[in-house]
């Protein structure tokens, strides 16, 4: 066999914004997915999958200059011009172009995948990511949008992120301005620098402005997204610079008055600046933040995209959806210290003192598995003391103690980790009805 040497090995490295989750981080990432499905479920959404890898122009279609310098592309072994799926709208419009036969409409999908983009890292955001998308798609109905909102806001009930605001406006009636403007041939230009606007600022949003439009029409966009006031206040005057009341602004008032006879634990702004940067939205835009953490961004974002499928069928396919930023949340999570400090791989551990209890140490354990009750067993020649160190260091709560003699009896110890209280002679339904009362 041949051995390599010092300098044969290879340096473990990992690419920047790409990384390794410890089981700790992974158990609590799969906690917030399982959350997030467990809520999109309860709404009547379904799970649906698409391919990391796409055609390039099949997956580049509508994605704009900016967001195809992000995209990981390249030729495959065929020679086929190949590209990473960079969100999960995109391959979900090919997806409904392909399918549509085969689906009842309306269709409510969710989709929890990972996504990639060659971008600049920082905080709750990098390169290889997950996003958790849901949408309804075949219907036009402004209660759709409403329906996703409302989602949002139970998808934080459900994470425990209390305290969140949703802004949120309309792309059909900021294209309404623009037009009125006569500035809708920079219409792409304009929306990605105003959606730059909580990142950057005013004044570095008027310079990049400027450098298209001049100081009067820049004017006008920054008076447009920026109007104070209430809802009423605030849509009187989106109206006035569009060019009167549209389908865009009714479908504000409609949302908006909706939302007012719901009892909701959040707020909702409208807010015209909230435009999202890619081009393929069409009506309703939004933006969740965090009230404890606004500087760490949208959380969970989306809006009304009824024209993205045309790229690939004629049948006219409207829709609306979010997508949840899991990296994004986990960074302000962590940061406002709502992951806990653990997450156990198992309730209970069960110990041998000796070979001879090892198949019944197994016939223990998938009891509590069937039970309910998550379980592993431990084969370590240590003494008791250092398992049960080594057990609580993982968070493991509980103990089963199982030696020769009690091998051939029905009974076992069971030791709560924390309290190092023990109890003897217990059997297997008397120790699930332990460990169910102290986690009660």
């Amino acid at each position: 066999m041949h051995s390599v040497s010092m300098d044969e090995k290879i340096e473990p490295r990992i690419l920047k914004g790409f990384r390794d989750f410890l089981p700790e981080r992974e158990l609590q990432r799969r906690a917030i997915q399982r959350t997030l499905e467990e809520t999109f479920r309860s709404f009547g959404f379904v799970p649906i999958d698409t391919p990391v890898l796409e055609y390039a122009d099949v997956l580049l279609g509508k994605g704009g200059g900016e967001t195809d310098k992000q995209v990981y592309q390249f030729n495959d072994r065929g020679k086929r011009d190949v590209a990473m799926r960079f969100d999960l709208t995109v391959p979900f419009a090919r997806f409904m172009a392909m399918h549509q036969n085969e689906l009842s409409l309306p269709f409510k999908r969710y989709h929890i995948a990972k996504a990639w983009r060659g971008e600049n890292t920082q905080r709750g955001r990098y390169r290889e990511f997950i996003q958790c998308d849901f949408d309804i798609v075949g219907t036009e109905s402004v209660y759709a949008d409403l329906e996703v909102m409302l989602l949002m806001v139970s998808v934080f009930e459900a994470v425990g992120t209390c305290g969140i605001t949703i802004r949120f406006s309309d792309r059909g009636v900021f294209n309404g301005f623009l037009d009125r403007a006569g500035l809708a041939s920079r219409s792409v230009d304009i929306l990605r620098a105003v959606d730059k606007l909580g990142k950057i600022g005013k004044g570095a949003v008027m310079e990049i402005l400027t450098g298209f439009t001049s100081q009067d029409q820049a004017d006008r966009i920054l008076e447009f997204i920026e109007p104070d006031g209430d809802f009423t206040e605030v849509i009187a005057r989106m109206e006035e610079l569009s060019g009167g009341a549209s389908p865009g602004t009714v479908r504000l008032r409609t949302i908006y008055g909706a939302l007012s006879e719901i009892e909701s634990p959040c707020s909702f702004v409208l807010d015209p600046s909230i435009t999202r940067g890619l081009d393929y939205y069409t009506g309703t835009v939004y933006e969740t933040f965090l009230d404890a953490l606004p500087d760490i961004g949208s959380v969970c974002s989306g809006g009304r995209y009824d024209d993205l499928a045309s790229l690939y069928t004629s049948t006219h396919i409207p829709g609306v959806g979010a997508s949840v930023g899991l990296d994004r949340l986990m960074a302000a999570m962590e940061e406002l210290g709502l992951l806990g400090l653990s997450t156990a791989p198992a309730q209970v551990i069960i110990l041998s003192i000796d070979d001879s209890a090892i198949p019944r140490c197994h016939r223990l354990a998938a009891g509590l598995r069937s039970s309910g009750i998550s379980a592993e067993v431990s084969f370590e020649k240590r003494k008791p003391v250092q398992l049960f160190t080594a057990a609580e260091k993982r968070g493991i709560p509980f103990a089963l103690i199982c030696d020769g003699a009690a091998a051939t009896e029905e009974t076992v110890t069971i030791r709560e980790l924390s309290t190092r209280e023990s109890r003897s002679g217990l059997s297997l339904d008397d120790c699930i009805r332990y460990i169910r009362s102290r986690q009660s």
